[in-house]
């Protein structure tokens, strides 16, 4: 594979055939940092020609439309229960999903991204951080993942992992995935109030469990229990339920912004201890907790380890380790230049990568021109047989790719008929970053 290819299997999407290589790939992985990042699609499958725009605003909500989108969704729901207004109807159920709900359609905007992007190596970071912070696809959540992914995520790429830490731990896709939204301090107003009228209430530690263990110093900081449930108790109080009618959002939060409601009777007062880490009471808390987190020797450590795996090898050396993580301290967690390092061991580093299925799917996608995925238009058409034909034969993408000797027999062997070549390319060891390239 050439030297261009190889670059963009390790840390990107591989080149659309429309694309012209560049001379310098060291120069144009590092550029790609800040390219811009439109999400860029196609408005309809059905159409051969179907040009490549970007994705109308229509389709992309910002995050009051969204919660105000789930609120008329659910109240359709009721009446669908209650037999009202024909919501019983499976035209008015299709209707109510289609107009109100943004799951299928991030999901599709996601798998446009990368394979319609010109920022491939932007987008595969994205992937990269969004996994690291995923937040899953419950119901009470799918109007507002794509909103992390683009703003907590994308949006922060050229900045911080502490301003990033923060934004995806308070966003509330990561809140309600966790329950965090329902989280009262023991000793908190709320707490206090509704245990007087018989109801259940109090701490739920799973977002603080999760931001200690899998979004930042992982358990080789060896934290406690007790960290654990402090860090909980920084978190209490963080949170908004979609529904929430805007008034409603003022009376407990001063705030009609989803992004940023801190329900001060539901916080725990008094500073906390996470960690040896002081932690003063108040909504300031959260940001003191995530930026000593970010900067955290155990993060440092297992981040720099983790994206090593994801980007240079599979078994990467502690030298590469090592070099993103002097990176990381010597830019006080800078993402650019956290990235840039991890792109220079990615060069340097000739051993294999094995790649994601996903992210190999799109790379197939991409060196092929094949068109898999359904336009914007049809978001909610549910047809099984989309994918059309390669636009490139096996031998076309291996000249292009400068695929070597062992993927090329492997081609020749396959078959007769152009599809099982084109299934052997694809599922090479080459291709799927299993050996040398």
């Amino acid at each position: 594979m050439n030297e261009q290819f190889r670059v963009a299997q390790k840390l990107g999407l591989m080149f659309r055939p429309e694309t012209p290589l560049p001379e310098d790939i060291k120069s144009w992985a590092i550029s790609q940092l800040n390219a811009k990042s439109p999400a860029l699609g196609i408005k309809s499958f059905k159409s051969m020609n179907s040009d490549i725009k970007e994705w109308p605003r229509e389709l992309q909500p910002n995050l009051k439309k969204r919660a105000e989108m789930w609120t008329v969704y659910r109240a359709n729901r009721k009446k669908e229960r209650e037999k009202i207004d024909g919501q019983e109807t499976e035209a008015a159920k299709r209707a109510n999903e289609h107009k109100n709900l943004m799951g299928q359609k991030d999901s599709l905007k996601f798998s446009h991204r990368n394979v319609y992007g010109q920022d491939q190596l932007k987008i595969r970071f994205m992937s990269f951080w969004a996994n690291h912070f995923t937040t899953g696809n419950i119901h009470d959540n799918q109007n507002v993942i794509g909103h992390l992914i683009d703003e907590a995520i994308l949006a922060n790429l050229n900045s911080s992992f502490s301003e990033m830490l923060y934004k995806a731990t308070s966003h509330p896709s990561m809140l309600t995935y966790l329950d965090n939204i329902w989280s009262s301090g023991e000793d908190s107003v709320e707490t206090r109030e509704q245990r007087r009228n018989g109801r259940q209430a109090g701490l739920n530690d799973n977002l603080g469990r999760e931001l200690l263990e899998l979004h930042s110093v992982s358990p080789s900081a060896k934290y406690t229990e007790t960290d654990i449930r402090n860090a909980a108790n920084v978190l209490a109080g963080w949170g908004t339920d979609l529904e929430r009618p805007l008034n409603e959002m003022r009376e407990v939060a001063n705030t009609t912004d989803h992004w940023d409601l801190y329900k001060r009777t539901w916080a725990q007062p008094g500073v906390k201890r996470v960690m040896g880490k002081t932690i003063n009471q108040g909504k300031g808390g959260l940001r003191e907790l995530t930026d000593f987190l970010a900067m955290h020797e155990h993060t440092i450590s297992y981040l720099s380890s983790k994206l090593a795996q994801h980007f240079v090898s599979d078994n990467p050396s502690q030298s590469d380790i090592s070099y993103i993580k002097n990176a990381w301290k010597k830019g006080s967690g800078n993402l650019d230049q956290i990235h840039t390092a991890v792109i220079e061991r990615a060069i340097l580093s000739k051993e294999p990568k094995f790649q994601w299925p996903m992210t190999w799917l799109f790379q197939t996608i991409r060196l092929s021109n094949a068109t898999f995925f359904m336009g914007w238009d049809e978001v909610f058409d549910y047809d099984d047989n989309l994918m059309n034909h390669p636009q490139f034969s096996s031998s076309e993408i291996m000249d292009r790719i400068g695929a070597n000797g062992a993927t090329r027999d492997l081609v020749k062997r396959a078959g007769q008929y152009e599809n099982e070549k084109f299934i052997a390319l694809m599922c090479s060891p080459e291709l799927m970053g299993l050996e040398n390239a």
